[in-house]
């Protein structure tokens, strides 16, 4: 990936441009923690870049970037800019190209984050980012109100990155949170739940949610049950724990999910509970209540059967043994049947169950 990027660098310099690799990798690789994107920073414009790379793609000419994909790998490459009088404490209403490098570094949110590399692979730190990381504190680029103020998703970046990264925020910072996490308030729904869907699948979620509560951000993200929790399941299990989809964009199928992690909560160690909610949602639904992967793996391994298609008996068996034709009865007999084998009061055998059901008439009357 770097090597690609560097190439991009020198495809880019040999137009007569400036370009480097800027923020995250650059950081990331100086922690030696493994990144999967990518930025890159030039004086080019967008139309030029599509000039240098003719498959890049221009998604939006006033934010002045441009997406580039090589050996299957995407990479944003964004022209030096100032941007001017923020619209809704999140978007700039104008942008206008620069020549500067440290001009354009100036705008961005975190000191860590204007790292640089040049098609040299050299480090280019303009703004004490080395510094920055050797202490391992988190500062702003322009005074923390004011950058805060511009764009308010920034507070939730400082602690995702404070969370991801291990470090402390700067005084100034958690001045400004205090002051500024009412702008919150502002911001999509949609874009603070990314941010905090980082936190949450983070190793070190626990810092990142400490942080959460010191500055009182619970309250502002609608996050009335954030204070309760004890244990610290994937993200998925800590959303089903808070129970906030009226607040916040879930799909179907981490609605579903969330419903039944919340539901296998209640009895963990069931053999019914294990079975209707499966190993992964009842996995997570220990780690919610401090019970063991291990335990809940041994446990669901034990059962007598996974799913349906492994119970010994079918429709058409229970149409032949009481010679009935089709009817609602088949579905809700071998339920019942379904049920029995789980919690272990049948074997799960062809005959045995067909002598179960005789005993059971009523459930097949």
């Amino acid at each position: 990936m770097k090597e690609t990027a560097l190439k991009l660098l020198e495809k880019i310099e040999n137009e007569g441009y400036k370009a480097y690799i800027v923020g995250g990798f650059v950081r990331d690789s100086l922690l030696k923690i493994t990144t999967n994107d990518i930025d890159i920073t030039t004086n080019a414009t967008p139309q030029q870049l599509c000039k240098i790379f003719p498959d890049a793609i221009l998604p939006s000419k006033e934010y002045g970037s441009v997406t580039l994909s090589v050996n299957q790998i995407h990479f944003e490459i964004t022209t030096f800019r100032k941007e001017f009088s923020y619209e809704g404490n999140r978007r700039p209403t104008k942008v206008m190209y620069i020549q500067d490098l440290k001009e354009d570094l100036l705008r961005r949110d975190f000191i860590v984050n204007t790292l640089c590399m040049n098609s040299h692979g050299e480090i280019i730190d303009l703004l004490g980012g080395k510094k920055a990381l050797e202490a391992k504190i988190l500062e702003t680029v322009k005074p923390s109100l004011e950058s805060f103020e511009e764009d308010a998703l920034r507070i939730l970046r400082a602690i995702r990155f404070a969370t991801l990264l291990d470090f402390s925020l700067s005084q100034e910072i958690e001045q400004a949170i205090y002051r500024k996490k009412g702008l919150l308030k502002n911001l999509s729904q949609e874009r603070k739940k990314e941010e905090l869907d980082k936190i949450f699948s983070s190793s070190n979620v626990q810092k990142g949610i400490s942080y959460l509560l010191i500055y009182g951000l619970d309250e502002v993200l609608q996050l009335p049950k954030l204070k309760k929790l004890k244990h610290f399941p994937p993200s998925i299990g800590i959303w089903s724990f808070l129970e906030v989809e009226k607040q916040y964009p879930f799909s179907k199928n981490e609605e579903a999910l969330m419903k039944s992690i919340r539901k296998a909560s209640k009895a963990v160690l069931s053999e019914l509970s294990l079975y209707e909610n499966g190993l992964y949602a009842s996995s997570v639904a220990g780690e919610l209540v401090g019970i063991s992967k291990k335990e809940i793996a041994q446990k669901y391994e034990s059962l007598p059967i996974h799913s349906r298609r492994e119970l010994a008996i079918n429709g058409k068996d229970l149409m032949k043994a009481f010679k009935k034709e089709p009817g609602p009865y088949v579905h809700k007999t071998l339920s019942f049947l379904e049920e029995e084998v789980v919690k272990g009061h049948v074997a799960n055998q062809k005959e045995a169950l067909l002598s179960y059901c005789l005993e059971h008439q009523f459930m097949i009357g």
